[in-house]
């Protein structure tokens, strides 16, 4: 079969214009952007920092053996406070809890959001209580896969640092270290690119699935997998069309923010106000993505409440 990318992206713009634009309707504007909202949760960014004087001019102190002795200089540090390893643990605590509520709110969040794109609606209370039962279901892989991905990237950091340690210290041979740091950039960059595919099939496909069918998440996994192990080219394909696409988004993005001298810029980053502004995207990357999905046959059309049978 062909499988089309600029079609249902076309397609996903025109569901876009006819849901947000024709008419326009700011309070389905600002419900639907609030699902979305509840969506993206979960998504984190990160910012960059800065330096002052202070550090230039402190660069010639700088000295390599402090970092590596900071775990036993840190250890000492808190055997010698406890009251400060105590709100350390409590802090650590709050983030878990606060981290977890998130991810719950958003796993129901993406099936309401879902819910709307697919059938053109402002609905928040809806489809909050009619997905219950996958957005928990989602919430419990999101969590299991979250805690192995941070476990992944604890062990990956103690590697890299033992490794870093050793070639510091001459431990390993001058010959080795090119390969060492060659293979540890190749592992880290392989990682990402896994768990970025696996994120972003969680969200265009697995979803949908486990919304057509009333499927739990390890259910519509399987279903998927089928799917992708019959046309492996398309999905790393789609990966890789979305990621173009969602750079040229982020370059236009940043163009209006500067012709509106950074005021656009502010408004974005300020939660639920920026998902509302940004709404038009969203909501054409996930009409998008499920147009996608439709091309491989009735069982993967959310739009197809009928079709109940994988195909051959």
């Amino acid at each position: 079969m062909t499988v089309n990318y600029a079609e249902p992206l076309s397609e996903g713009f025109n569901r876009m214009k006819k849901a947000l634009f024709q008419p326009f309707d700011l309070p389905k504007w600002i419900t639907v952007g609030f699902t979305a909202f509840l969506a993206g949760l979960t998504e984190c960014s990160s910012g960059g920092g800065r330096s002052n004087g202070k550090i230039n001019n402190n660069i010639h102190d700088f000295n390599v053996d402090k970092i590596f002795s900071f775990p036993e200089i840190a250890r000492d540090w808190l055997v010698e406070h406890p009251l400060w390893l105590g709100l350390i643990i409590v802090a650590l605590v709050l983030i878990f809890v606060i981290a977890t509520v998130l991810t719950w709110v958003s796993s129901r969040g993406k099936f309401m959001f879902l819910y709307n794109v697919v059938n053109n609606a402002d609905a928040v209370v809806k489809p909050w209580n009619d997905y219950r039962k996958q957005g928990n279901s989602l919430f419990w892989w999101q969590f299991f896969y979250g805690w192995l991905v941070f476990g992944v990237i604890i062990l990956l950091a103690i590697y890299g640092f033992g490794v870093a340690k050793n070639i510091h210290t001459g431990v390993v041979p001058e010959v080795s270290k090119i390969g060492f740091i060659v293979s540890f950039v190749i592992t880290i960059v392989a990682l990402l690119v896994i768990f970025g595919y696996i994120s972003l099939f969680l969200n265009d496909f697995i979803v949908p699935i486990m919304y057509k069918h009333n499927f739990s998440a390890t259910q519509a996994w399987s279903k998927f997998l089928t799917l992708t192990l019959q046309h492996p080219g398309s999905f790393i394909l789609y990966g890789l069309f979305v990621f173009a696409v969602g750079i040229g988004v982020g370059i236009l993005i940043l163009l209006a923010a500067l012709l509106t001298c950074c005021i656009g810029l502010l408004l974005i980053i300020i939660p639920y106000v920026g998902s509302v502004i940004l709404l038009p995207v969203s909501y054409t990357f996930r009409a998008f993505s499920i147009g996608f999905l439709a091309q491989f046959g009735d069982y993967f059309s959310v739009t197809d409440v009928t079709a109940g049978v994988l195909p051959e």
